[in-house]
């Protein structure tokens, strides 16, 4: 932690060399002592009255710098009386300056119109502003500038989605420092990790939302993704530390304009898309999108199908209320599939690439139906309230092989049990949530107020079922494929239990930014958290003299506080230096082997960075550390309380302390109109560091499973503008992930009989490169995958591994109008 200190002080040092026009705005600024009392804000718009987001604004004459907001807004505290300049600005639009003249005491309010239309300035921002620190998240739900929050965030816009040909959530995630890909356990879901620790169904939003991540989240429909990393317990409660994740969707619009296109790829993959939008009336605007999506896969006999559609529309209520009523409808038919497993404890099987080891019968039919209203009202010039109701419903049907298991037997070195699941799944999700942020002074502090409510409830229903034969369908041998006759048959089933597990949980939440003069801004809240797990009521069923039996489980209740304290020290108006610490519980799903639920981890997070705006906002490099302390960390539990193989990842030990350092370098790059750069590398030591020295018990200092050191990620893209070459773009994105291990984290008891139960997997690097044309209305991409064909595995939470998918090709041809 010294050595990161000290860079990040030499890194303050050599951040301060600013354009000359910045340097001539602080150097002719009022003395530091800028302690006025007047106020300026205002509104941008753009010529056809759309807000003007994100653009540039400086007061000239004194240190004041800022960005709008999504609406268009900005504001200036601790004005001076006097005369100044205001400066509107954004890479490629003709800066726009505007004499004002502000009297003591007054609030002078600006309403200032662009030349440029809505859609121009959409493309600008596209070229222009990919710096790392100009655009606020939503997820955050209060309205300040990412320089003032003490705290790493990373916003991957639609463009970038759209350069890449983003297919899943996990091609977006390429894009974030420090974020990777853990799992895609039976290849039914995406499970992210950063900073050590999972982003599981409690870090995963879209709209604000909490989402089930049991399928995977379609991206045609998305216009951004944001990463908060390190702590949010505070403002959404019961979050697993490391980060979370929002998806926003695409809005509707006032001016009619849509895109139609058409993407293909290897392995017979089809995918045609629709998104149109436009005005209904003057007050209410629509947005339909809606894909297909049928392909194969690189492994032999898995196959996918996927339907989404997502209505939207948009009502003006009044000058200063809006309402935002949209449905979101996923179904994805798909083949599960377990990957390769492991000879003996800690080897990988030598299985070819698409090898498939599953049954031609087998499958995952996952839907999921959304509805959310969320309304906005300006309640004065200072103040908003944002309200949001949700009701989510998901639901799984699955019945395949599970993960293929070595047998043990006499030829060890071939034979593998294939054991079989069969599960259904449904959960109702209702969530109702209010916040309020505003603007006051007490004194000579000026404050960001954020406070606010939110409640929700899941109620899990689940079916276990009998299989006709038992769970070990049958015994393979991976070199000798003639030795055993492989059934293709699919077993009877039948219900034998229906459980169902409804949770409801409760938060309260204050938080401020108080401005304490020019250089320091204060961060301070408080969450008070309340969850209520009911006892799983079970329902079993006896087949043969149908003398059905019910019980519920015991109850629990959970209560914390959760606080949150950051500072903030700005030297110069492109540089923050900041510091944070928060406490938080998060809550376990699940139940321990005894079917209790299982208790809420205790964490401690500890964060500590730099943020840097150069150049005129054509770089910016970020570096932050953090320690996170988790004092009783919940892990699937490797076997069962007889002993047997676990293979239910909702039945979890709690595994004793584990602490997180690390350090994250994010840099972006604007050096020339028309290219973008984005670049970041990670270092993580993810350990255990206090358990008990018992037989089941891991062992301490060991890293933990699936954690690697060292993650990095690079992308360049470049559109040309030349006459000749107009139109035309080219792209390379790199990712690489560091070594790291599968299989299980050894115990004591493991130690002493001198077994290790870690696969070691070497870390890789691939590079997708993107190649584009548009004329007109009409763009052509073209995007070959893991160019090199790099061999490496997506690592699960067991003894087996999924192979990453081979070199492949997409191409889109799109129509926008």
């Amino acid at each position: 932690m010294k050595k990161i200190l000290v860079a990040l002080v030499l890194l303050t040092a050599g951040s301060t060399s600013l354009t000359a026009r910045q340097l001539a705005a602080v150097q002719t600024a009022t003395p530091v002592t800028e302690d006025g009392n007047a106020i300026v804000k205002g509104t941008i718009r753009t010529a056809d009255g759309s807000p003007a987001a994100y653009v540039s604004v400086v007061l000239k004459g004194t240190s004041k710098f800022t960005v709008t907001d999504e609406d268009g807004n900005f504001q200036f505290t601790r004005i001076n009386s006097g005369t100044y300049i205001l400066e509107i600005s954004l890479a490629g639009l003709e800066t726009l300056e505007k004499n004002i003249t502000v009297q003591e005491k007054e609030t002078l309010a600006l309403h200032i119109h662009l030349k440029e239309n809505a859609k121009q300035l959409e493309s600008v921002i596209v070229e222009g502003r990919r710096n790392l620190n100009g655009r606020p998240v939503t997820i955050g739900k209060l309205p300040i500038a990412p320089l003032d929050l003490p705290q790493a965030i990373t916003v991957i816009g639609q463009q970038t989605l759209k350069e890449q040909q983003a297919m899943r959530l996990s091609d977006v995630i390429k894009n974030v420092n420090g974020i990777y890909l853990g799992t895609a356990r039976g290849s039914t879901q995406e499970t992210f990790y950063g900073r050590g620790y999972s982003f599981g169904a409690n870090n995963m939003f879209k709209n604000g939302a909490r989402l089930n991540t049991g399928t995977m989240p379609e991206i045609s429909g998305l216009d951004r993704v944001e990463i908060l990393k390190g702590s949010a317990a505070i403002l959404y409660g019961n979050v697993a530390p490391g980060g979370i994740l929002n998806m926003v969707t695409k809005k509707p619009k006032f001016n009619f304009g849509g895109e139609v296109s058409m993407r293909t790829g290897s392995y017979d993959l089809y995918k045609p898309s629709i998104d149109v939008f436009g005005p209904l009336s003057k007050s209410v605007a629509y947005r339909i999108n809606t894909t297909y999506e049928k392909a194969n896969s690189f492994r032999d006999d898995v196959h996918s199908t996927r339907y989404y559609v997502n209505p939207s529309f948009l009502f003006k209520l009044s000058e200063r209320t809006e309402l935002i009523l949209e449905g979101d409808y996923l179904y994805h038919k798909f083949t599960p599939d377990f990957g390769i497993g492991s000879i003996g404890d800690s080897n990988l099987a030598p299985a070819g690439r698409n090898q498939f080891f599953g049954t031609p019968w087998q499958y995952a039919k996952s839907q999921q139906t959304t509805g959310t209203a969320t309304i906005k009202h300006q309640l004065n010039d200072n103040w908003t309230i944002n309200g949001t109701l949700s009701y989510q419903n998901y639901n799984r049907d699955y019945f395949s092989t599970e993960r293929i298991q070595w047998s043990g037997a006499e030829d060890k070195y071939g034979d593998w049990k294939r054991p079989l699941g069969r599960t259904y799944t449904e959960e109702d999700y209702y969530l109702a949530q209010a916040f309020v942020n505003g603007k006051f002074k007490t004194g000579n502090l000026d404050h960001t107020l954020l406070a606010g409510i939110d409640a929700d409830q899941i109620t899990t229903i689940g079916k276990a079922f009998q299989i006709a034969g038992g769970t070990s369908y049958d015994v393979i041998n991976l070199f000798n494929p003639s030795k055993y006759t492989r059934r293709t048959d699919m077993p009877n089933t039948w219900d034998t239990a229906k459980t169902k597990a409804p949770v409801v949980r409760f938060g309260a939440y204050v938080q401020d930014l108080i401005q304490l003069g020019e250089k320091w801004n204060l961060l301070a809240g408080i969450r008070w958290s309340y969850q209520d797990a009911k006892g799983i009521d079970t329902m079993r069923y006896n087949m043969i003299n149908k003398n059905d039996t019910a019980f519920t489980g015991v109850s629990r209740t959970d209560k914390a506080f959760s606080p949150r304290v950051g500072l903030v020290y700005k030297p110069i108006p492109t540089t923050a230096i900041f510091a944070s610490y928060s406490n938080s519980f998060t809550i376990n799903s699940g139940s321990d082997l005894d079917g209790n639920p299982v208790k809420p981890s205790i964490v401690d997070q500890f964060e500590l960075g730099i943020k840097n705006d150069l150049l005129n906002n054509k770089l910016s490099i970020n570096v932050t550390a953090y320690r996170i302390i988790n004092h009783n960390l919940a892990q699937m539990a490797p076997y069962l309380k007889n002993g047997d193989p676990n293979n239910n990842s909702l039945i979890k030990d709690l595994t004793g302390e584990t602490t997180s350092d690390g350090v994250e370098v994010d840099i972006a790059a604007h050096p020339v109109q028309g290219m973008n750069i984005i670049a970041g590398y990670s270092y993580n030591n993810m350990r255990y560091t206090k358990t008990d020295s018992a037989g089941s018990n891991f062992v301490e200092g060991q890293r933990l499973v699936n954690s690697p050191a060292h993650t990095a990620n690079a992308s360049l893209f470049y559109t040309f503008s030349a006459k000749s070459l107009k139109g035309l773009r080219l792209g390379a994105t790199a990712v690489y992930i560091g070594d790291r291990v599968a299989g299980w984290n050894n115990t004591f008891a493991n130690r002493k009989a001198g077994i290790d139960r870690r696969i070691p997997i070497k870390g890789y690097t691939t590079l997708d490169l993107t190649a584009g044309y548009s004329w007109k209305n009409f763009s052509l991409l073209a995007k070959v995958t893991n160019l090199f064909n790099e061999l490496n595995y997506i690592v699960h939470e067991n003894y087996s591994v999924n192979p990453i998918a081979p070199r492949q090709f997409l191409a889109t041809l799109a129509y926008r109008f």
